[in-house]
Protein backbone atom coordinates (compact mmCIF):
# COMPACT_ATOMS: atom_id res chain seq x y z
CA UNK A 1 0.00 0.00 0.00
CA UNK A 2 1.27 3.96 -0.92
CA UNK A 3 1.55 5.66 1.96
CA UNK A 4 -0.03 8.91 2.62
CA UNK A 5 2.37 12.30 1.68
CA UNK A 6 3.21 13.55 4.82
CA UNK A 7 3.41 16.64 3.45
CA UNK A 8 -0.04 16.91 1.81
CA UNK A 9 -1.80 14.56 4.76
CA UNK A 10 0.67 14.25 8.06
CA UNK A 11 -2.16 13.15 10.36
CA UNK A 12 -3.32 10.29 7.58
CA UNK A 13 0.30 9.15 7.33
CA UNK A 14 1.03 8.65 11.19
CA UNK A 15 -2.50 6.65 11.71
CA UNK A 16 -0.98 4.89 8.32
CA UNK A 17 2.18 3.91 10.56
CA UNK A 18 0.23 3.07 14.01
CA UNK A 19 -2.34 0.43 11.27
CA UNK A 20 0.71 -1.36 10.43
CA UNK A 21 1.98 -1.56 13.55
CA UNK A 22 -0.91 -2.98 14.91
CA UNK A 23 -0.92 -5.33 12.14
CA UNK A 24 2.51 -6.34 12.90
CA UNK A 25 1.16 -7.11 15.95
CA UNK A 26 -1.72 -9.80 14.87
CA UNK A 27 -1.04 -13.52 16.19
CA UNK A 28 -1.37 -15.45 13.00
CA UNK A 29 1.79 -15.09 11.09
CA UNK A 30 3.70 -15.62 14.76
CA UNK A 31 1.49 -18.13 16.16
CA UNK A 32 1.88 -20.03 12.88
CA UNK A 33 6.06 -19.96 13.90
CA UNK A 34 5.74 -21.23 17.11
CA UNK A 35 2.96 -23.94 16.88
CA UNK A 36 3.88 -27.28 18.73
CA UNK A 37 3.04 -30.93 17.39
CA UNK A 38 -0.15 -32.45 18.68
CA UNK A 39 0.46 -34.34 21.50
CA UNK A 40 0.01 -38.70 22.30
CA UNK A 41 -2.85 -37.40 24.72
CA UNK A 42 -5.40 -34.32 24.49
CA UNK A 43 -4.44 -30.47 24.27
CA UNK A 44 -6.17 -28.13 26.36
CA UNK A 45 -6.27 -24.20 25.66
CA UNK A 46 -6.08 -21.85 28.36
CA UNK A 47 -5.72 -18.37 28.15
CA UNK A 48 -6.24 -14.40 29.10
CA UNK A 49 -5.59 -11.12 27.41
CA UNK A 50 -6.93 -8.32 25.05
CA UNK A 51 -5.73 -10.70 22.40
CA UNK A 52 -7.58 -13.55 24.12
CA UNK A 53 -10.29 -13.99 21.03
CA UNK A 54 -7.91 -13.57 18.05
CA UNK A 55 -5.31 -15.83 19.70
CA UNK A 56 -7.74 -18.34 19.89
CA UNK A 57 -9.12 -18.20 16.52
CA UNK A 58 -5.51 -18.07 15.13
CA UNK A 59 -4.60 -21.46 17.05
CA UNK A 60 -8.06 -22.99 15.58
CA UNK A 61 -7.09 -22.09 11.91
CA UNK A 62 -3.69 -23.67 12.40
CA UNK A 63 -3.97 -26.77 14.23
CA UNK A 64 -4.69 -29.82 12.52
CA UNK A 65 -8.53 -30.70 11.93
CA UNK A 66 -8.30 -34.10 12.93
CA UNK A 67 -6.67 -33.34 16.23
CA UNK A 68 -8.25 -33.22 19.16
CA UNK A 69 -8.55 -28.76 20.55
CA UNK A 70 -10.35 -27.68 23.03
CA UNK A 71 -10.35 -25.76 26.20
CA UNK A 72 -11.64 -21.64 27.78
CA UNK A 73 -9.94 -18.24 26.84
CA UNK A 74 -11.18 -14.69 28.79
CA UNK A 75 -10.66 -11.78 26.94
CA UNK A 76 -12.31 -8.08 27.93
CA UNK A 77 -15.91 -7.04 26.91
CA UNK A 78 -16.22 -6.74 23.00
CA UNK A 79 -12.63 -8.09 21.91
CA UNK A 80 -14.01 -11.22 20.59
CA UNK A 81 -13.27 -10.59 16.32
CA UNK A 82 -15.53 -11.83 14.03
CA UNK A 83 -15.43 -15.25 13.25
CA UNK A 84 -13.71 -15.72 9.97
CA UNK A 85 -16.35 -17.44 7.62
CA UNK A 86 -15.70 -21.43 7.68
CA UNK A 87 -13.79 -21.54 10.87
CA UNK A 88 -15.23 -24.00 13.50
CA UNK A 89 -14.91 -23.44 16.43
CA UNK A 90 -13.06 -25.75 19.31
CA UNK A 91 -12.11 -22.59 21.97
CA UNK A 92 -14.60 -21.23 23.91
CA UNK A 93 -14.40 -17.80 24.61
CA UNK A 94 -15.87 -15.53 27.47
CA UNK A 95 -15.39 -12.20 28.24
CA UNK A 96 -14.75 -10.24 31.46
CA UNK A 97 -13.99 -6.80 32.84
CA UNK A 98 -10.48 -4.81 32.49
CA UNK A 99 -8.86 -2.68 33.71
CA UNK A 100 -10.67 -4.17 37.19
CA UNK A 101 -11.59 -7.19 37.44
CA UNK A 102 -15.21 -8.43 37.95
CA UNK A 103 -17.02 -11.54 38.75
CA UNK A 104 -17.20 -12.67 34.98
CA UNK A 105 -13.11 -13.16 35.24
CA UNK A 106 -13.54 -14.84 38.80
CA UNK A 107 -15.69 -17.59 37.20
CA UNK A 108 -13.29 -17.94 34.31
CA UNK A 109 -10.51 -18.20 36.31
CA UNK A 110 -12.38 -20.97 38.58
CA UNK A 111 -13.39 -22.78 35.26
CA UNK A 112 -10.16 -22.61 34.13
CA UNK A 113 -8.35 -24.39 37.24
CA UNK A 114 -11.32 -26.92 37.51
CA UNK A 115 -10.13 -27.82 33.76
CA UNK A 116 -6.97 -28.61 34.87
CA UNK A 117 -8.18 -31.44 36.58
CA UNK A 118 -7.18 -34.97 35.39
CA UNK A 119 -4.30 -33.43 33.19
CA UNK A 120 -1.39 -36.76 32.84
CA UNK A 121 1.95 -36.74 31.32
CA UNK A 122 0.73 -37.54 27.98
CA UNK A 123 -1.31 -34.39 27.54
CA UNK A 124 -0.32 -30.77 26.27
CA UNK A 125 -1.91 -27.86 27.65
CA UNK A 126 -0.94 -24.14 25.44
CA UNK A 127 -1.48 -21.17 26.98
CA UNK A 128 -2.44 -18.10 24.96
CA UNK A 129 -1.47 -14.91 27.59
CA UNK A 130 -1.92 -11.48 26.32
CA UNK A 131 -1.73 -7.75 28.22
CA UNK A 132 -4.75 -7.29 30.32
CA UNK A 133 -4.83 -10.60 31.63
CA UNK A 134 -3.84 -9.70 35.13
CA UNK A 135 -7.40 -8.01 35.29
CA UNK A 136 -9.16 -10.83 33.32
CA UNK A 137 -7.76 -13.59 35.09
CA UNK A 138 -8.77 -12.58 38.77
CA UNK A 139 -8.73 -15.07 41.31
CA UNK A 140 -8.61 -13.86 44.35
CA UNK A 141 -6.16 -15.08 47.67
CA UNK A 142 -7.57 -17.09 50.10
CA UNK A 143 -8.94 -13.78 52.37
CA UNK A 144 -9.05 -11.50 49.94
CA UNK A 145 -12.61 -10.75 48.42
CA UNK A 146 -13.02 -9.56 44.89
CA UNK A 147 -14.55 -6.30 45.98
CA UNK A 148 -10.86 -5.97 48.02
CA UNK A 149 -9.12 -7.07 44.66
CA UNK A 150 -10.76 -4.14 43.01
CA UNK A 151 -10.28 -1.64 45.01
CA UNK A 152 -6.31 -2.37 45.54
CA UNK A 153 -6.02 -2.88 41.74
CA UNK A 154 -8.17 0.99 41.47
CA UNK A 155 -5.56 1.89 44.11
CA UNK A 156 -2.93 0.66 42.14
CA UNK A 157 -3.69 1.97 38.96
CA UNK A 158 -4.06 5.92 40.53
CA UNK A 159 -1.07 5.62 42.14
CA UNK A 160 1.16 5.93 38.83
CA UNK A 161 3.14 2.45 39.62
CA UNK A 162 5.13 0.86 36.88
CA UNK A 163 3.91 -2.55 35.50
CA UNK A 164 5.96 -4.36 37.11
CA UNK A 165 5.38 -2.94 40.33
CA UNK A 166 1.35 -3.49 39.79
CA UNK A 167 1.63 -7.48 38.84
CA UNK A 168 4.16 -8.27 41.54
CA UNK A 169 1.15 -6.92 43.96
CA UNK A 170 -1.49 -9.04 41.48
CA UNK A 171 0.60 -12.21 41.73
CA UNK A 172 0.61 -12.33 45.71
CA UNK A 173 -2.80 -11.65 46.17
CA UNK A 174 -3.81 -14.54 43.62
CA UNK A 175 -4.47 -18.01 43.38
CA UNK A 176 -3.75 -18.22 39.54
CA UNK A 177 -0.89 -15.75 38.60
CA UNK A 178 2.64 -15.66 39.42
CA UNK A 179 2.98 -19.42 37.87
CA UNK A 180 0.34 -21.14 39.69
CA UNK A 181 -1.72 -22.07 36.45
CA UNK A 182 1.15 -23.69 35.05
CA UNK A 183 1.70 -25.49 38.94
CA UNK A 184 -2.27 -26.42 38.16
CA UNK A 185 -1.77 -28.16 35.00
CA UNK A 186 0.77 -30.53 36.12
CA UNK A 187 2.28 -33.47 35.35
CA UNK A 188 0.77 -32.18 31.73
CA UNK A 189 3.53 -29.97 29.57
CA UNK A 190 2.73 -26.72 29.49
CA UNK A 191 3.58 -24.37 26.07
CA UNK A 192 3.06 -20.55 26.63
CA UNK A 193 2.46 -18.64 23.43
CA UNK A 194 2.38 -14.63 24.53
CA UNK A 195 2.06 -11.66 23.08
CA UNK A 196 4.16 -8.99 25.10
CA UNK A 197 2.54 -5.55 25.89
CA UNK A 198 5.69 -4.66 28.97
CA UNK A 199 8.72 -2.92 28.20
CA UNK A 200 11.49 -5.78 28.21
CA UNK A 201 9.16 -8.71 27.05
CA UNK A 202 9.17 -10.39 30.50
CA UNK A 203 6.98 -13.18 30.16
CA UNK A 204 6.67 -12.90 34.06
CA UNK A 205 5.29 -9.77 34.05
CA UNK A 206 3.15 -10.03 31.08
CA UNK A 207 -0.85 -10.10 32.56
CA UNK A 208 1.60 -11.52 36.02
CA UNK A 209 2.63 -14.34 34.18
CA UNK A 210 0.18 -17.23 34.84
CA UNK A 211 2.80 -19.98 33.27
CA UNK A 212 5.52 -19.15 34.34
CA UNK A 213 8.02 -18.60 37.01
CA UNK A 214 7.98 -15.55 39.43
CA UNK A 215 11.60 -14.23 40.73
CA UNK A 216 9.56 -11.39 42.66
CA UNK A 217 8.55 -12.27 46.87
CA UNK A 218 5.89 -11.46 49.20
CA UNK A 219 8.23 -8.63 50.61
CA UNK A 220 8.35 -7.36 47.25
CA UNK A 221 4.95 -7.27 47.23
CA UNK A 222 4.77 -5.44 50.97
CA UNK A 223 7.55 -2.97 49.63
CA UNK A 224 5.52 -2.03 46.52
CA UNK A 225 1.91 -1.65 48.78
CA UNK A 226 4.04 0.63 51.34
CA UNK A 227 5.46 2.59 48.99
CA UNK A 228 1.82 3.74 47.79
CA UNK A 229 0.32 3.73 50.78
CA UNK A 230 -2.14 0.76 49.72
CA UNK A 231 -3.54 -1.40 52.00
CA UNK A 232 -4.65 -4.82 52.38
CA UNK A 233 -7.06 -6.87 55.18
CA UNK A 234 -4.95 -7.64 58.09
CA UNK A 235 -5.06 -11.42 57.51
CA UNK A 236 -3.62 -10.79 53.88
CA UNK A 237 -1.19 -8.60 55.27
CA UNK A 238 -0.55 -11.16 57.97
CA UNK A 239 -0.17 -13.81 55.21
CA UNK A 240 2.20 -12.10 52.94
CA UNK A 241 4.56 -11.18 55.99
CA UNK A 242 4.94 -15.00 56.43
CA UNK A 243 5.61 -15.62 53.11
CA UNK A 244 2.26 -17.80 52.59
CA UNK A 245 1.78 -16.37 49.59
CA UNK A 246 4.56 -16.94 47.92
CA UNK A 247 4.54 -18.05 44.50
CA UNK A 248 6.64 -20.27 42.39
CA UNK A 249 10.21 -19.71 41.92
CA UNK A 250 12.55 -19.89 38.98
CA UNK A 251 13.83 -23.66 39.31
CA UNK A 252 10.91 -25.56 40.52
CA UNK A 253 10.31 -28.94 39.49
CA UNK A 254 6.97 -27.70 38.04
CA UNK A 255 8.31 -26.06 35.12
CA UNK A 256 10.75 -28.70 33.87
CA UNK A 257 9.72 -29.38 30.55
CA UNK A 258 7.96 -25.88 29.60
CA UNK A 259 8.38 -23.96 26.88
CA UNK A 260 7.66 -19.93 26.23
CA UNK A 261 7.42 -18.34 23.29
CA UNK A 262 7.17 -14.49 22.08
CA UNK A 263 4.68 -14.47 19.32
CA UNK A 264 4.84 -10.63 19.39
CA UNK A 265 6.64 -7.80 21.00
CA UNK A 266 6.23 -3.99 20.60
CA UNK A 267 10.07 -3.80 19.43
CA UNK A 268 8.73 -5.94 15.79
CA UNK A 269 5.67 -3.32 16.15
CA UNK A 270 7.98 -0.42 15.86
CA UNK A 271 9.94 -2.28 13.50
CA UNK A 272 7.29 -2.68 10.93
CA UNK A 273 6.39 1.12 11.32
CA UNK A 274 9.63 2.01 10.75
CA UNK A 275 10.24 -0.13 7.80
CA UNK A 276 7.26 1.52 6.55
CA UNK A 277 7.97 5.09 6.57
CA UNK A 278 11.39 3.92 4.89
CA UNK A 279 10.43 2.23 2.02
CA UNK A 280 8.58 5.08 1.24
CA UNK A 281 11.88 7.27 1.63
CA UNK A 282 11.46 8.67 5.27
CA UNK A 283 14.30 8.61 7.74
CA UNK A 284 12.95 7.08 10.54
CA UNK A 285 14.49 6.48 14.47
CA UNK A 286 13.31 3.88 17.10
CA UNK A 287 13.87 5.58 20.47
CA UNK A 288 12.84 2.82 22.65
CA UNK A 289 10.48 0.04 22.98
CA UNK A 290 10.79 0.61 26.85
CA UNK A 291 9.84 3.83 27.67
CA UNK A 292 8.18 4.40 31.15
CA UNK A 293 7.60 7.30 33.40
CA UNK A 294 4.74 9.62 33.89
CA UNK A 295 2.77 9.84 31.04
CA UNK A 296 2.79 14.21 30.61
CA UNK A 297 6.69 14.30 31.28
CA UNK A 298 7.25 11.17 28.51
CA UNK A 299 5.84 13.49 26.47
CA UNK A 300 7.91 17.03 27.82
CA UNK A 301 11.02 14.70 26.59
CA UNK A 302 9.96 13.79 23.43
CA UNK A 303 8.78 17.83 22.43
CA UNK A 304 12.38 18.85 23.52
CA UNK A 305 13.56 16.20 21.47
CA UNK A 306 11.41 17.35 18.38
CA UNK A 307 12.17 20.65 19.08
CA UNK A 308 16.06 20.22 18.74
CA UNK A 309 15.30 18.46 15.36
CA UNK A 310 13.00 21.10 13.93
CA UNK A 311 15.03 23.91 15.26
CA UNK A 312 18.79 22.27 14.73
CA UNK A 313 18.34 19.30 13.16
CA UNK A 314 19.54 17.41 15.85
CA UNK A 315 20.30 14.59 16.62
CA UNK A 316 18.37 13.33 14.19
CA UNK A 317 18.41 15.16 10.35
CA UNK A 318 14.99 16.02 9.47
CA UNK A 319 12.86 15.39 8.00
CA UNK A 320 12.17 12.63 9.59
CA UNK A 321 10.17 10.00 11.54
CA UNK A 322 10.65 8.86 15.29
CA UNK A 323 9.26 5.86 16.92
CA UNK A 324 8.69 4.90 20.41
CA UNK A 325 7.25 2.31 22.73
CA UNK A 326 7.05 0.91 25.80
CA UNK A 327 4.00 1.85 29.14
CA UNK A 328 3.74 5.14 30.96
CA UNK A 329 1.90 5.53 33.99
CA UNK A 330 -0.72 8.56 34.62
CA UNK A 331 -0.76 9.22 38.30
CA UNK A 332 -4.68 10.70 38.98
CA UNK A 333 -4.40 14.26 40.44
CA UNK A 334 -6.70 15.34 43.23
CA UNK A 335 -9.39 17.00 41.31
CA UNK A 336 -10.05 20.60 41.98
CA UNK A 337 -12.91 21.30 43.82
CA UNK A 338 -16.10 21.53 41.33
CA UNK A 339 -13.93 20.68 38.58
CA UNK A 340 -15.62 18.29 35.95
CA UNK A 341 -14.41 14.55 36.45
CA UNK A 342 -11.62 14.22 33.50
CA UNK A 343 -11.15 11.37 31.27
CA UNK A 344 -8.41 9.79 29.00
CA UNK A 345 -5.41 7.33 29.52
CA UNK A 346 -2.00 7.47 29.01
CA UNK A 347 -1.59 7.81 25.34
CA UNK A 348 -3.65 11.14 25.40
CA UNK A 349 -1.91 12.19 28.87
CA UNK A 350 0.91 11.93 26.67
CA UNK A 351 0.24 13.68 24.18
CA UNK A 352 -1.05 17.19 26.44
CA UNK A 353 2.19 16.95 27.66
CA UNK A 354 3.57 17.18 24.29
CA UNK A 355 1.98 19.81 22.91
CA UNK A 356 2.29 21.76 26.18
CA UNK A 357 6.02 21.44 25.60
CA UNK A 358 6.20 21.85 21.87
CA UNK A 359 4.52 25.29 21.89
CA UNK A 360 3.24 25.29 19.03
CA UNK A 361 6.35 24.14 17.45
CA UNK A 362 5.66 24.58 12.91
CA UNK A 363 6.71 21.46 11.75
CA UNK A 364 6.13 18.99 13.91
CA UNK A 365 2.93 16.23 14.18
CA UNK A 366 2.40 13.35 16.23
CA UNK A 367 0.11 10.43 17.20
CA UNK A 368 0.20 8.39 20.04
CA UNK A 369 -2.04 5.59 20.79
CA UNK A 370 -2.91 2.35 22.65
CA UNK A 371 -2.03 -0.63 19.97
CA UNK A 372 -4.77 -2.39 21.43
CA UNK A 373 -7.66 0.24 20.68
CA UNK A 374 -8.48 1.45 23.94
CA UNK A 375 -6.70 4.29 25.75
CA UNK A 376 -7.08 3.82 29.65
CA UNK A 377 -11.48 2.92 29.51
CA UNK A 378 -12.53 5.22 26.89
CA UNK A 379 -13.46 4.70 23.39
CA UNK A 380 -10.35 5.94 21.62
CA UNK A 381 -6.97 4.65 21.14
CA UNK A 382 -4.98 7.99 21.61
CA UNK A 383 -4.68 11.74 20.43
CA UNK A 384 -3.36 13.32 17.54
CA UNK A 385 -0.75 16.69 18.03
CA UNK A 386 -0.62 19.58 15.47
CA UNK A 387 1.29 22.68 15.07
CA UNK A 388 -1.75 24.17 15.90
CA UNK A 389 -3.54 22.08 18.59
CA UNK A 390 -2.85 25.10 21.54
CA UNK A 391 -4.13 27.67 19.09
CA UNK A 392 -6.77 25.90 18.31
CA UNK A 393 -7.87 24.74 22.01
CA UNK A 394 -7.38 28.63 22.53
CA UNK A 395 -9.80 29.58 20.44
CA UNK A 396 -12.55 27.38 21.51
CA UNK A 397 -12.21 28.57 25.33
CA UNK A 398 -9.55 25.50 25.95
CA UNK A 399 -7.04 26.10 29.02
CA UNK A 400 -4.35 22.65 28.46
CA UNK A 401 -3.10 23.48 32.00
CA UNK A 402 -6.92 22.96 33.57
CA UNK A 403 -7.20 19.74 31.42
CA UNK A 404 -3.72 18.63 33.08
CA UNK A 405 -4.82 19.08 36.09
CA UNK A 406 -8.02 16.90 35.73
CA UNK A 407 -6.47 14.66 33.72
CA UNK A 408 -8.61 14.83 30.85
CA UNK A 409 -7.20 14.50 27.82
CA UNK A 410 -10.28 12.73 26.33
CA UNK A 411 -12.01 16.33 26.67
CA UNK A 412 -9.25 18.20 25.49
CA UNK A 413 -8.77 16.60 22.41
CA UNK A 414 -12.30 15.46 21.65
CA UNK A 415 -13.37 19.33 21.85
CA UNK A 416 -10.35 19.81 19.01
CA UNK A 417 -11.67 16.77 16.77
CA UNK A 418 -7.98 15.18 17.46
CA UNK A 419 -8.93 11.60 19.09
CA UNK A 420 -7.95 8.38 17.55
CA UNK A 421 -10.64 6.07 17.53
CA UNK A 422 -10.00 2.58 15.99
CA UNK A 423 -12.03 0.09 17.99
CA UNK A 424 -10.46 -2.62 19.91
CA UNK A 425 -7.96 -4.30 17.46
CA UNK A 426 -7.64 -7.77 19.08
CA UNK A 427 -4.18 -7.47 19.70
CA UNK A 428 -1.92 -5.59 22.47
CA UNK A 429 1.82 -4.61 22.31
CA UNK A 430 1.02 -1.40 24.39
CA UNK A 431 1.93 2.15 23.83
CA UNK A 432 2.75 2.85 20.68
CA UNK A 433 3.91 6.82 19.90
CA UNK A 434 4.98 8.34 16.52
CA UNK A 435 5.88 12.26 15.55
CA UNK A 436 6.51 13.37 11.91
CA UNK A 437 9.09 16.01 11.93
CA UNK A 438 8.98 18.31 8.38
Amino acid sequence: MTLPDPHQHPATFLRHLYDVAVQRAQPLQGLKEHLPAPPKGRTLVLGAGKAGGSMAQALEALWPADAPLSGLVVTRYDHIPPRPTGLAQRIEVVEAAHPVPDAAGLQAAERMLALTQGLTADDLVICLISGGGSALLTLPADGLTLAEKQRINKELLASGAAIGEMNCVRKHLSRIKGGRLAAACAPARVFTLTISDVPGDDPSIIASGPTVPDASTCADALAILARYRITVPPAVRAALEAGLLETPKPGDAVFAGHAVHLIATPQQSLEAAAHAARAAGWAAHILSDEIEGESREVGKVHAALARAVAQRGAPFARPCVLLSGGETTVTVRPRPEGAAKGRGGRAGEFCMGLAQALQGQSGVWALAADTDGIDGVEDNAGAIVTPDTLARGRALGLRLDDHLDRNDAYGYFSALGDLVVTGPTHTNVNDFRVLLIL
